[in-house]
């Protein structure tokens, strides 16, 4: 609809002049938010999943549609406490992992829903300070790594393929688009090749919808090693994701604010755009 996506291109205005005066503050962990709930199966379940063969609870992504009341106040709670930008509860919103819980039929649905839970939201806070809020739809790793073989045993062996990466993420960033985002974060990337088929996917889905939103590219060092689980040191990870221009590069999880700090700074020294910084409180039991 025209005037939404009006809405959005004034947003995207002014999230780049923002940038440009000052560090704009991404919300923080939902995982932990979640757990902080306590909540039992029946909460991920909810009538609609009540029936559901498999055990639900942990199924986080899920609570956008069975627990919506507390997405949202996560949500306002980190726009409370000073975020300029949230991040859609859309994390593990793939195909393969949602396939754990035998969810894959409601990528769509997921993502579609956490990103109008976020919008809505974020409108909310603006409409009563007037500062703008901006929503990033989330495009988690994947439980996949299509560069890795999962069998030490067979180097050669692959569970998934660029092809169904890219599918997966077209719909996931297509559902994320609908819904109200106004960029993307393709994050936690600890495999290029898995970040290629995302970048690959929303070029596709941009080139279909006839729009072009922001995209923050997001790596992960896994280790003291200074690089990404499938070798990549952070000027190298750099290199083969700057085609996609992304409005910032940055790197999230594992590792926390002390121990990121020289990756940043090494990013920050080759970047030619915007650097984020999502650093990890400690890996959550």
């Amino acid at each position: 609809s025209g005037p939404m996506i009006d809405a959005r291109q004034a947003r995207i205005a002014a999230l780049r002049q923002a940038l440009a005066e000052r560090i704009l503050v991404l919300d923080g962990a939902m995982g932990t938010m979640i757990q902080r709930a306590r909540l039992a199966d029946g909460d991920y379940r909810g009538g609609r999943f009540a029936d559901w063969p498999r055990d639900l609870k942990g199924a986080n992504d899920l609570l956008s549609l069975t627990r919506p009341d507390l997405i949202a106040a996560i949500h306002r709670e980190y726009l409370e406490a000073g975020a300029d930008i949230i991040e859609t509860n859309t994390f593990n919103a793939s195909a393969p992992s949602l396939a754990d819980y035998g969810l894959e039929e409601f990528v769509t649905e997921i993502n579609l829903e956490s990103a109008r839970i976020a919008r809505r939201i974020a409108d909310e806070v603006t409409a009563v300070d007037g500062r703008p809020r901006f929503v990033a739809g989330a495009l988690g790793p994947t439980s996949r790594t299509s560069s890795l073989s999962p069998d030490v045993n067979d180097p050669g062996f692959r569970n998934t393929s660029f092809d169904l990466l890219r599918a997966t993420y077209g719909t996931a960033a297509r559902a994320l688009i609908e819904g109200g985002a106004d960029l993307l974060v393709v994050e936690t990337i600890f495999d290029t090749l898995n970040a290629k088929a995302a970048f690959y996917a929303i070029s596709e889905v941009f080139e279909e919808l006839g729009l072009e939103l922001p995209v923050i590219v997001s790596g992960t060092i896994t280790d003291a090693s200074g690089r990404t689980l499938s070798g990549q040191t952070v000027e190298a990870f750099w290199n083969s994701v700057r085609h996609v221009r992304p409005l910032a590069v940055g790197l999230n999880c594992a590792l926390g604010a002390a121990l990121m700090r020289p990756y940043i700074e090494e990013l920050a020294r080759v970047a030619d755009t915007f650097v984020s910084c999502y650093p990890n409180a400690g890996l959550p039991n």
